[in-house]
């Protein structure tokens, strides 16, 4: 009897040399990334639906590949990469990557760059929930975020309305 293994994670090539160069400490000119949407638990084992992310510069191109070439990773309290993330050490790698200094934590996260009116959100901004702020994940257009959400869940692409509790964004770039 022959049995067929499957991947519930799909990554692109794109994305997994970005993840290789990038922990590498190799810069790239950024790319246009392709970002692969799951079911909103964060699973990503839904269909698969893909679109261009196209930031509005440099800095936020980078953060944006980054962050969604770390989908499918496991999520870690406290984890900062390269083998696990919560939700503000991924946001705080990707702009780490785009040379871009921005605090570790999701509270205070809130509180860097400037606020950003959720009709206005722009890909790489960053999209705080709860009151207080206890999750972060960064925006990349078409309603869509990547965040690394809880334990069991790997970082993932999902609608920003899947989340209940939005707060504020900020832009940071």
């Amino acid at each position: 009897m022959t049995t067929t293994r499957t991947s519930t994670t799909r990554r692109s090539a794109r994305g997994a040399a970005l993840a290789l160069l990038t922990g590498a400490g190799i810069a790239l000119t950024p790319f246009a990334a392709t970002a692969s949407t799951g079911d909103a638990g964060g699973g990503g084992t839904g269909p698969v639906v893909t679109s261009t992310v196209v930031a509005p510069n440099h800095a936020a191109q980078v953060a944006v590949d980054t962050a969604l070439a770390q989908q499918g990773k496991p999520y870690v309290w406290g984890g900062t990469g390269p083998g696990g993330y919560d939700c503000s050490g991924l946001t705080w790698s990707a702009y780490q990557a785009a040379g871009v200094e921005i605090p570790r934590t999701s509270r205070a996260q809130s509180t860097a760059g400037v606020y950003v009116d959720r009709a206005n959100l722009q890909p790489g901004d960053l999209i705080f929930f709860y009151d207080p702020v206890g999750h972060v994940g960064m925006y990349i257009g078409d309603g869509l975020m990547v965040h690394s959400s809880t334990y069991g869940n790997p970082v993932a692409v999902v609608p920003v309305d899947s989340m209940w509790g939005y707060n504020t964004a900020r832009r940071v770039v």
